[in-house]
């Protein structure tokens, strides 16, 4: 499937900005099953100095530099993006977790160093008894490592309810897990602490969800940034789970950036001179383009 995807970020000020320094992960990251057609980031105003690199992730990375004066921030992301559909796992065909745990701890190659980073606490993902507690309902002794995980996302889905007014980017896992609230965020990292606690290892995702409802017309705009995670599982690699929507996502989630948490990956964060105040508008969306067939219809 091929989506043409905009992401708009717009900051109005109460004061005058002087100067600002912003990091950038808006810019989709390729793989295996996702294809960069075409792209391009624009700024207003324009940057005095731009710098694009890959992090210590290997994510697409933006530093924009502004010394111009303005009231006024936005950054444009544009893309056209082709997903292709991912095989899902085999639950019952993947290894005890507990042995992709000892794997992960045993292996000292590069690969499995870097591999091995993503099974200690973060910033966001947080580890204590009650996350302990909720993990070990679905990492039995002895249970395929994809099948737990797996019922680690059905038991988030159907326990917690999806609220926007009940977290903000600070609110800690166990405050999470004790309300049952929450937004993507918090279950993408509710997810990673079960897994990490466990000792094995999880990847914080954000990326795009397309949010079409069929036989109903799509509201431009109506998509937002998303967040699920990565499991990894020796065989196998790292596979897709996304807690929110309690589906293992295949050609409708496209991927921008991964880390430890959200920490890693916030599509914009910076530092300004000045400003005061300030209005922040986001504006996502993420639209299907026709196939050949479509157009013959």
């Amino acid at each position: 499937m091929i989506y043409r995807v905009s992401h708009l970020t717009e900051y109005l000020y109460g004061d005058t900005v002087s100067s600002s320094h912003h990091q950038v992960h808006l810019l989709p990251r390729e793989s295996a099953h996702q294809e960069i057609r075409w792209e391009e980031l624009s700024v207003d105003p324009m940057p005095t100095r731009r710098q694009d690199r890959i992090d210590y992730f290997g994510n697409r990375s933006t530093h924009l530099e502004i010394q111009e004066p303005h009231r006024r921030l936005a950054v444009l992301s544009r893309s056209e993006i082709e997903v292709t559909t991912v095989q899902p796992p085999r639950p019952e065909g993947s290894p005890p977790w507990e042995i992709v745990r000892d794997q992960i701890r045993q292996g000292r190659a590069a690969h499995q160093i870097e591999i091995y980073e993503f099974a200690f606490p973060s910033p966001y993902v947080l580890l204590s008894q009650g996350i302990a507690d909720f993990a070990n309902h679905s990492f039995t002794p002895g249970r395929p490592i994809v099948d737990a995980a797996i019922d680690l996302m059905h038991r988030i889905h159907a326990d917690f309810v999806y609220d926007s007014t009940a977290t903000n980017v600070s609110t800690p896992v166990d405050e999470v897990l004790a309300h049952r609230r929450g937004v993507c965020q918090d279950f993408a990292h509710l997810a990673l602490s079960c897994l990490r606690v466990m000792g094995l290892s999880g990847r914080y995702v954000s990326g795009y969800l397309v949010t079409a409802i069929p036989g109903q017309p799509r509201m431009v705009g109506a998509d937002a940034s998303h967040a699920w995670i990565q499991v990894y599982c020796s065989g196998v690699g790292w596979i897709d789970l996304d807690p929110t929507n309690d589906v293992v996502p295949s050609d409708k989630h496209i991927t921008v950036a991964y880390g430890r948490d959200f920490g890693d990956v916030t599509p914009l964060r910076g530092v300004i001179l000045g400003g005061g105040h300030h209005d922040l508008r986001v504006v996502v969306d993420v639209a299907p383009l026709p196939t050949t067939a479509d157009v013959r219809e």
